[in-house]
Formats: C-alpha cells, structure tokens, sequence
C-alpha cells in the first residue's frame, strides 16, 4: 500500500487541481458582489440519510483556499446522519467561504455516498471474518477521496494503483503464456527490480486454483466469478497457503452467502463506481 506521506500528495494535487479548474483567474460572482473584507459564518447542512465522510478533507480545502478560515465540527467521521443534521461551521471571509464552497460539497457528498454503500455492505457481513475490500474503480483524478471514503465507511483499501500491488488478471495470464509462467516471470521482476511488492493471481476455475498453488509467494488468490460451491470448494483446497478474495457481480442480496463460504476479503466495484451523492448544503447563516 501507499505510504501516509504518498496519500496526503494524492489530496494536495487532487484540491490544487480542482481550485484551478473551478475558480480559474477568479470567482467572479462573489469579487462582483461582496467586499474583500466582508466576514461570514456558513453551516454544512444534511439533507439525506446515512454516513457522513470528508470532514477532514472540507478542513484541508478551507485551509488551502484561506488559512484564516475557522471550522467548528459538530460530528464526525463515520457519524450516521439525516435529515437537517449540522455537521460542521465555517466562518472568516466571505469571498473566500464562497471559493471553497463547491469543492468541500462535491467531495462531502461524494464520499458520503461511498462510506454509506460501504458501511450497509460491512453491516451485512456482521459476524463473519469477511472484509470489504474497494477495487480501482474510481473517479479518475480523485481516486484518493474516495479510497477514504471507504475507509471511513468501515471497509479496506485494495492496492492503491498498479504500482503498490502485483495482480496477475486474466490479460496478464493469457499475454504471459499461462498462469505458471506469469507467477515465474512475476517473481524473476521482483527480484531483479528488488521490489518487494505481494502477489495476487486471479482463478477463473478451479483448475487454475490447483495450478496456482503449485507456485511459491502468492499472497492472494482472486475468485474471479465463482458461484458458491466452487467458492467452497476454492477455500477448502486453499486452505491457510494464502488469502482468498471473492469478486466478481457481488451486491447486497448475495454477499453474506459468499462470506459464509469462508473467504477472507470481498472486493466491490460499486462501492465506489455506483453511488448517488448524498445531499449536501452549505448555507449562510
């Protein structure tokens, strides 16, 4: 996985980069219409149901576009929230409330939306030894957000991005001449590169599970599309050699019933690839 430091560069370039792309030479609405030195006072306000996520993420934005910029929270990360909910005050300069406003409720709301998706997914696995895991399925430019979003929703990070993890997918296998070959090939590149980075292998069947466990240093195996009995069946033969990852058209009617054959981890798209933003306001008060 990324390390911390790596993680708060993603959030800079992703605020950096929307600042540019919204505000431009200017807010000229609000340098129009409101005095340089005007103060205000703003209140983020709920308008929804669910799991409130990006607090601190709304606190690096504010911080970003005015240091000056007082935020009081009233909630926090992961707090479940209706209807009317405050989660949080700003206050300072008005112009500046205004620049940052679009940005905090683009993010707050989309990482609501994924922390709630998350949270109802890890609730339904209540019980079992099953993780949630997220996917690289995310908005392209704002990957970082929404893998914290995850996270505050009670899930796990997959591999950040291709550089952070080895998965050998299907295309990997079938350009490389097969699943031995890849793993070998896999293995020879980490060691000349001396790079020390874990190996996944994704299974279509159960033949390409056996095949797998011939090879030494796999860290996962991915169940690619398996129905339950060959699930069962992929985590008897597995055993403790590695870890098991179910994926593959998984959603709410069908995740507990993978999580009771015994794998280790869940992985979801949707999570971050089919949600609907929560409603959020920022409104002067």
């Amino acid at each position: 996985m990324i390390s911390e430091a790596q993680f708060q560069k993603e959030l800079e370039i992703i605020i950096t980069n929307a600042i540019r792309e919204d505000v431009g030479d200017g807010d000229h609405s609000s340098l129009a219409c409101i005095p340089e030195t005007a103060q205000g006072k703003a209140k983020l306000l709920v308008k929804d149901e669910g799991v409130i996520a990006g607090i601190e993420f709304a606190k690096m934005v504010f911080a970003y576009v005015d240091k000056d910029l007082k935020m009081e929270t009233l909630l926090q990360e992961g707090d479940p929230v209706k209807y009317g909910d405050i989660v949080f005050t700003v206050h300072g300069r008005s112009q500046s409330i205004l620049k940052a406003e679009r940005l905090v409720l683009n993010a707050m709301q989309r990482m609501s939306a994924i922390a709630t998706k998350t949270r109802s997914f890890v609730d339904l696995l209540e019980g079992t030894r099953t993780k949630v895991l997220d996917t690289r399925k995310t908005t392209p430019g704002i990957r970082a957000i929404e893998k914290w979003a995850v996270k505050i929703g009670g899930g796990e990070n997959h591999r950040f991005a291709l550089y952070d993890m080895i998965m050998l997918k299907d295309n990997h296998i079938d350009f490389a001449g097969g699943i031995t070959k890849a793993i070998e090939k896999t293995q020879n590149y980490l060691k000349e590169y001396q790079k020390d980075l874990k190996i996944i292998v994704e299974a279509r069947d159960l033949e390409e599970v056996k095949e797998i466990l011939q090879s030494q240093g796999v860290y996962r195996i991915l169940l690619d599309n398996f129905d339950y009995e060959m699930t069962k069946e992929a985590v008897r033969l597995i055993g403790d050699q590695c870890q098991t990852e179910s994926s593959g058209n998984i959603n709410e009617k069908t995740i507990r019933e993978y999580a009771n054959c015994g794998v280790n981890y869940i992985s979801s798209g949707a999570l971050t690839h089919s949600v609907y933003n929560m409603d959020l306001s920022l409104k002067a008060f």
